[in-house]
């Protein structure tokens, strides 16, 4: 079997060249999963598929984006990379720069970052500063940054990073050879949403993009910024998103629409995940099954004529949080070494 990751996969439709070196952790290609134990659940008469981008290298959605900026910075003979993260860019940025032999640094809102996400990027090497402050004040100061110094900024910012992420939507089209009619996805500094409906387009095809923030972190549905937004899903805990504008547009254009869940419907989409579906992801990735819990009446309502096709990205793996897991399930029993006792825990 030959390797590929997504740059090899997809050159003609990437800004690359046969000068520009790969630096890859062979990522993409990864599961659409169709969910049926979900679709008896919500009793809807649709196709529902999850996109788990959880299982990239490091285990996120952001390994698309990351192979694309290291690789154009190499190309520019960058020496340094910086990025400001709610977790999961500094785990790809650390690990894509350490494949590279670049230098990382990457800066943290303090106390807001998953243990998952940090224990990766210290393991490979990055230079890690814990902020005062959350996460858009962390990119604040990332780009006076690299306005000033010869670093480059890997954040969703740099145009490589969404056109890397584009790749998402091309294999959802491969794999089901057309877009779908739905495609929810949690927004948090909206880069995501942003790369997929570019990939769709690029395609001249789309679906309608059902985008989701975090009730306490939503500042698109309220149409200002949040000062001090607040979630459980710390990958959208996101106030000021650096896609702002783009996200909107895909929203428009697709004529979707951009809305809110609550962290109890995160947590309840989170565990039907994990326990009908057999699919363990962090929080904030719950997000879009939320939302299709949300709207399963609207769909309903208009696939009578028609059976619709639906996809959901999971943007990370949930050993990014494996503290927000064990507070979320039952804890195990202790039980003395007493085989009646433990047939009678098992229920038998």
């Amino acid at each position: 079997m030959i390797y590929k990751g997504i740059i090899e996969r997809y050159k003609k439709y990437l800004p690359v060249t046969d000068k520009t070196p790969i630096i890859t952790l062979y990522e993409g290609n990864t599961p659409l999963l169709r969910a049926k134990n979900i679709e008896k659940f919500l009793d809807i008469n649709c196709e529902i598929y999850l996109k788990f981008e959880g299982a990239n290298p490091t285990g996120s959605f952001k390994d698309r984006g990351m192979t694309m900026a290291i690789s154009k910075a190499v190309e520019c003979r960058s020496k340094a990379v910086i990025c400001a993260s709610t977790g999961n860019t500094a785990a790809s940025a650390a690990a894509y720069a350490a494949r590279a032999g670049l230098k990382c640094s990457v800066i943290i809102p303090d106390g807001s970052i998953a243990l998952g996400k940090l224990s990766q990027a210290m393991m490979h090497g990055a230079k890690v500063i814990a902020l005062k402050g959350n996460f858009d004040d962390a990119l604040k100061i990332v780009l006076e940054i690299t306005e000033k110094y010869p670093l480059t900024l890997v954040n969703s910012l740099n145009p490589y990073r969404i056109e890397g992420q584009k790749t998402a939507a091309f294999e959802i089209i491969d794999f089901l050879g057309r877009a779908p009619d739905y495609h929810f996805i949690p927004v948090g500094n909206a880069g995501n949403i942003t790369a997929y409906w570019k990939g769709y387009t690029e395609w001249k095809t789309g679906p309608k993009m059902m985008g989701f923030q975090a009730s306490g972190a939503a500042p698109i549905v309220r149409g200002k910024p949040v000062k001090n937004p607040k979630t459980i899903a710390t990958a959208i805990k996101i106030g000021n998103p650096a896609s702002w504008k783009k996200a909107e547009q895909a929203r428009d254009e697709s004529k979707g629409v951009i809305d809110t869940v609550t962290d109890g419907e995160i947590i309840k989409a989170y565990k039907l995940l994990a326990s009908l579906e057999g699919i363990f992801v962090e929080p904030a990735s719950a997000a879009s099954v939320a939302g299709l819990i949300k709207y399963k009446d609207v769909i309903v309502s208009k696939a009578k004529q028609s059976r619709f096709t639906i996809v959901c990205t999971l943007t990370g793996h949930g050993l990014k949080d494996p503290d927000r897991a064990i507070k979320s399930a039952i804890q195990p029993k202790v039980i003395d070494q007493n085989m009646k006792k433990i047939l009678k825990a098992i229920g038998l």
